[in-house]
Formats: C-alpha cells, sequence, structure tokens
C-alpha cells in the first residue's frame, strides 16, 4: 500500500479575519454546531477530540476523549484521575486539544492549563450517565494492566450483585477536567495546500488578540 500518492483538494470555503468575532469560545460554539448538524454519519462523534498530555521528562501522549462541555471557563472532558493521562495531568498541567472534521476540511487547535471541575460538577455529569457507563467507571482501574477480558466481566457482575439496584456512588477517583485556552487556532483547508489559520491569543485583561499564520 502507498499513501504518497493519494490527493485531494480541499475546497469548500475560507475564513477572513474580517469576518471573524472577538469572541473565539462563540466562534466555536458556531463551528461544533455546524460539526454537529452535517455529520455524514450517526456514527460519527464531532464532539470527540484528541488529548495531548506529557509528563516532567517531556514524553508525550495523546488519545480521543470526549468533549462534554465549553465555556469560558474551559472546555470539559470527564476520566480517571489515576490514568495514564489524570497523572501526566497532575504532573504538568499545560496540554492540547485537536477537534478535526474532514467533512467540513475545518480543524480546531487548542492549547491551554488544565485544572479539575468541581466535585459537585462530577457529580452531577456522572448521574446523567448510562447505568452501564457508571458501573464501568467504578470497577475499572484505568491504564492498568489486567490479565484478560474476564477480569474486567467479573467485576461487573460482583459489583451489580452486591449494589442491586442503588444508586451508584461517585468514585473518588474519578471526574471532570477543564482546560482554560490560552491559544486557540481556527483552521480551513483551501485549495493547493494554502490553507487559513486563524489564531486567537489570550491577554492578561481576558481579551484575545487574533492573527493570521502561513500554512
Amino acid at each position: 500500500m502507498s499513501l504518497e500518492e493519494l490527493r485531494r483538494q480541499y475546497t469548500i470555503g475560507g475564513i477572513d479575519e474580517a469576518g471573524m468575532p472577538n469572541d473565539p469560545i462563540a466562534l466555536f460554539g458556531d463551528w461544533m454546531q455546524a460539526a454537529l448538524d452535517n455529520a455524514p454519519q450517526e456514527w460519527v462523534e464531532p464532539y470527540a477530540m484528541t488529548l495531548a498530555t506529557s509528563d516532567p521528562s517531556g514524553s508525550v501522549s495523546a488519545r480521543v476523549v470526549l468533549l462534554r462541555g465549553f465555556s469560558d471557563d474551559g472546555f470539559v472532558f470527564y476520566t480517571n484521575y489515576e490514568s495514564a493521562k489524570g497523572k501526566q495531568l497532575a504532573a504538568n498541567a499545560q496540554a492540547a486539544l485537536v477537534f478535526y472534521w474532514g467533512y467540513l476540511e475545518r480543524q480546531v487547535r487548542v492549547q491551554g492549563v488544565v485544572s479539575k471541575v468541581s466535585r459537585e460538577q462530577s457529580l452531577q455529569y456522572f448521574h446523567k450517565r448510562p447505568r452501564g457507563s457508571q458501573i464501568g467507571a467504578t470497577i475499572s482501574r484505568q491504564s492498568q494492566a489486567i490479565a484478560n477480558r474476564q477480569v474486567l466481566e467479573e467485576k461487573v457482575e460482583s459489583f451489580v450483585a452486591k449494589v442491586g439496584d442503588e444508586e451508584i456512588a461517585l468514585p473518588d477517583d474519578w471526574g471532570g477536567y477543564q482546560l482554560k485556552a490560552s491559544e486557540i487556532e481556527f483552521w480551513q483547508g483551501r485549495a493547493n495546500r494554502l490553507h487559513d489559520r486563524l489564531v486567537y491569543s489570550s491577554g492578561s485583561d481576558d481579551s484575545w488578540a487574533l492573527r493570521r499564520l502561513s500554512p
């Protein structure tokens, strides 16, 4: 298989500084809504994002997680605090997100500092999840090695037998994070790889400065 000859032109549209709003969070909301409205298949999750973290030595890890909210306070996701990403974020709170919507020829990159959301917010979200997901979050020791799949299934059976129909408590090691953006880049594919790249950078007064980058 050769990938070197695969090509496509990006021709859907472009972005111009003159039409960019002052608030990148509002613009992100518009782009997210367009991604949701135009998703080509039911299995496509436009709110999926790549999360990149690193440890103090500089070793970088990336994985796909689901965005569960966004505002001026940050981009919110949930996970196990003792997972590999949780441990990296505890050691180095700097992280980056990437959203890619190939069907719109768009990408958004976000950089910033991550902090935990309140326990109350984590609790509210946890009980909005399907019961099976609550059980999975409770019994799984995320990122730890296990012998086989059966280990998980037996833990589920044991836990279900124990709790019955009772409400499932929020695990101590599970909850939300929010990434407070310091930089947000909006990327629109253009023909001949002359893409549009418009970047917002935050200032000390919470204002945003906009600049265009060369593709």
